[in-house]
Parts: structure tokens; C-alpha cells; sequence
């Protein structure tokens, strides 16, 4: 070798960022015993390879996503209510005031449903005769088991007599849809003697918006479908949804705030959630620079080119993510089954409660705000037009007397 291409350290010379590359925690953790609490032990023991990115994960909630002037939004993609994970994790963290808006594939939202309606979900077995299943009236996710006709068909049923009232015949966003629909979650959650079942509910309590990128893509989607086929003349507006999300985080930033995005999972609830910053910067030339806390969970590769596996690096290039915020952007590859119980339990365990936020009774006044910042470029006849499609009930729906 060359002496001039032999590194600073073999030429005895003092090495200028050494200690900078050194300054990490030595890795030397004690011993674990058995008596310490989960969190001590994502703590102590995870220090390296994706258990450091769960301990990263968990250090950034706290320390900073959990902060009094963040809004925090959490996507829900993959089958995780239907694993049980919306009433275990996600209705706490919407309790503890951790969650500020949801969006979800429509599936979790229907299969969340079964918990309100209290329809029995049932721990399977991935090793079985799927033909004798469909046989048998039992359907399968992976090892999760479900009764064809006293759960799929008993929720479609409630779902329906749900659906049919008349609050869900005028035109509205699916944060109005939901939150209406988690009315009724509520409603049927105390008649069943359950309590923080449904996600639904929890954020129809907490005035949590709750939104699906794909609305058609789910047996709600179906069930919409279906009653509109029949004339009940349903009109959901889901471009509307564009605007006010992104007005969420808009109203986040210019109130000297910050917008944090917690991905559980990727597909199309990642990128409805990241887009808003480029709805702001693309679509109506608002200045920004893009989310400031990015956590994702993801089992996908970044090298496929899928949306799912795209790092907040790659984020950075469309606006999505503050390059200024890269060292607080944590990409766990996990199972998001595995990762989120961990998560939820850290955060209740080292955070106090946040002051609820109740995004949903505010979604006049950030979409005026974005309304008006972005007036320069939308004419008169634009700006009422979405002024005027922004409605908040004054009270809850009152259910039918007739039902």
C-alpha cells in the first residue's frame, strides 16, 4: 500500500472525527435478572441491529413526538385489528392523548367493528385445510379465525341498519363518515357492557379524526356499495380528505408547532399521511420543508421501489420530510404485531398523558387557515367552495329511536 493511501491511524497521526464516530454508548449492559419492567429492559438490553431501532423508536416518542406542540398522526395498515392490536394499543394511545389522527386501510376499520358489535374473533393455526374452512363457514387471516356468519355477516348486518340512518345521506369527508360511524361503535360497545373495544369508538370520544385513503377497499366500501346500488344515496366527498389533512399539519407548523407522522406498516395510509406536505409545497405552493419526526415499522425492502419500504431519506426529495430532522427519523424493520405492543407499553410507562387535542372539532378553522394561505391561488369561486364543504356537528348524532 501506498503510504499516501494508508488511513490518518497507521500513519500515527491524530484522527480527526474519531471520537465522533466513538461517542455512542458503550455496549456493556448488565445483566438481566427477571425483575425488570419491559421498558428497563428496551432500556438496557436493545443496543444494536433493529433492537436499537426499536429502542431509537421508543426514544423518540417520548422525548420528543409526545412533546405539548406536536401533532401526532398514526397509519394502520396490514391486519392489525383483527390481531387485536386496536384494543390493546391503539385505543390507549388514542386515550393517553398520543394520537392526534388516524389514517387506516378500510379492512382494520371493519374488522374493528367486530369488537364494538361484540362479534368473536378466534387465535388459529396457519397449518390448515383452507377448503375445509370455506366448508366449515370459517374464514382466515393467517392464524386468525373468524365465524362467516356470526361475525362477518352479523357485523355486515348492524353495519347496514347503521348505514341506512338518514346523518349519512348528505355529503361529507370520511372524518365526518367515521366519526359518525364511531357513534354508533360507542353506542354498541355500552350495550354490550365493553368499554375502549373499538378504535372507532375511542376516537369518536376523543374527537380523533379518522380517515382511509382507499374507501373502497373494504367490506365498508362494499357495504357503501351495495346501498348506494339500492338508492340510499350516499355521497362521500374522499378529495376533501386531501385538503384537510394537509390542513392539520399546516395549522401544526404555523402555530410554532410540529407534525409527526408514527407509520404502522406502509401501502397507501403511509403515503395519504406523507402527501400532505406535498399537497401544501406542490399543489398550492405553501412554503414548508416537510414532516419533522418520521417513525415507520415495516417488514418491506427500500431496494423494490415500493412506497412501503421508501426511507425518510428518499422522503426527503419529495418535501415529505425535514432533511434538517433526519437524525429523528427511526426505521424499525419488524413485524408491526411485535413492535407495537412494545412501543404502546414504553410510551405509557415513560410519558404522562397529553391534553387531547380533538383535531375533528377543529377542522373549520385549519381549513380556513389553509384556505386562506393558500388563497393566492385559488379563485373566489374555489375558495367558498371549500369553505363550504367543511362541516362539524354541533352535538353527537343522535341515534334512531326507531332501531
Amino acid at each position: 500500500m501506498r503510504e499516501a493511501d494508508m488511513p490518518v491511524w497507521l500513519k500515527g497521526k491524530p484522527c480527526s472525527r474519531k471520537k465522533a464516530y466513538l461517542s455512542g454508548r458503550k455496549i456493556a449492559p448488565p445483566a438481566l435478572t427477571g425483575s425488570e419492567s419491559l421498558a428497563d429492559v428496551i432500556d438496557l438490553a436493545m443496543l444494536a441491529y433493529n433492537g436499537a431501532r426499536l429502542r431509537e423508536a421508543c426514544e423518540l416518542i417520548v422525548n420528543k413526538m409526545l412533546g405539548p406542540d406536536v401533532t401526532v398522526g398514526l397509519t394502520l395498515a396490514g391486519a392489525l385489528t383483527p390481531a387485536g392490536l386496536g384494543r390493546s394499543c391503539i385505543v390507549p394511545l388514542i386515550n393517553a392523548g398520543f394520537v392526534d389522527w388516524i389514517v387506516a386501510t378500510g379492512a382494520n376499520l371493519y374488522h374493528d367493528l367486530h369488537f364494538a358489535f361484540d362479534c368473536p374473533i378466534h387465535a388459529g393455526t396457519p397449518s390448515v385445510d383452507d377448503a375445509d374452512l370455506r366448508l366449515n363457514g370459517v374464514v382466515r387471516i393467517y392464524d386468525v379465525l373468524l365465524d362467516y356468519t356470526h361475525c362477518l355477516l352479523q357485523t355486515d348486518d348492524v353495519l347496514e341498519g347503521i348505514l341506512k340512518r338518514p346523518e349519512f345521506r348528505h355529503e361529507m369527508g370520511l372524518a365526518e363518515f367515521h366519526y359518525r360511524l364511531g357513534k354508533y361503535a360507542a353506542d354498541h360497545e355500552e350495550a354490550n357492557g365493553l368499554r375502549d373495544a373499538s378504535v372507532l369508538a375511542a376516537a369518536y370520544r376523543a374527537d380523533v379524526p379518522v380517515y382511509t385513503s382507499s374507501p373502497g377497499d373494504s367490506a365498508i366500501g362494499m357495504e357503501i356499495a351495495k346501498l348506494s346500488l339500492m338508492g340510499h344515496g350516499f355521497r362521500i366527498e374522499p378529495f376533501h380528505d386531501v385538503n384537510e389533512t394537509a390542513s392539520y399539519v399546516l395549522a401544526a407548523k404555523r402555530s410554532g408547532g410540529k407534525s409527526a407522522v408514527l407509520l404502522m406498516g406502509g401501502g397507501s395510509p403511509k403515503n395519504f399521511m406523507l402527501q400532505t406536505e406535498p399537497q401544501l409545497q406542490e399543489a398550492f405552493r405553501i412554503p414548508d420543508v416537510g414532516h419533522d419526526y418520521f417513525l415507520q415499522v415495516t417488514d418491506a425492502r427500500p431496494d423494490t421501489g415500493g412506497l412501503s419500504g421508501a426511507t425518510p431519506q428518499e422522503a426527503v426529495s419529495w418535501g415529505k420530510v425535514d432533511p434538517a430532522t433526519l437524525p429523528d427519523a427511526v426505521v424499525c424493520y419488524a413485524d408491526t404485531t411485535i413492535v407495537l405492543p412494545l412501543l404502546t407499553h414504553y410510551a405509557l410507562s415513560r410519558h404522562a398523558p397529553r391534553k387531547l387535542r380533538r383535531l375533528y372539532r377543529q377542522r373549520s378553522q385549519t381549513m380556513r387557515y389553509l384556505v386562506k394561505e393558500a388563497g393566492r391561488n385559488l379563485s373566489v369561486t374555489e375558495t367558498a367552495q371549500r369553505e363550504s364543504v367543511v362541516r362539524i356537528p354541533e352535538k353527537s348524532p343522535e341515534p334512531d329511536p326507531a332501531a
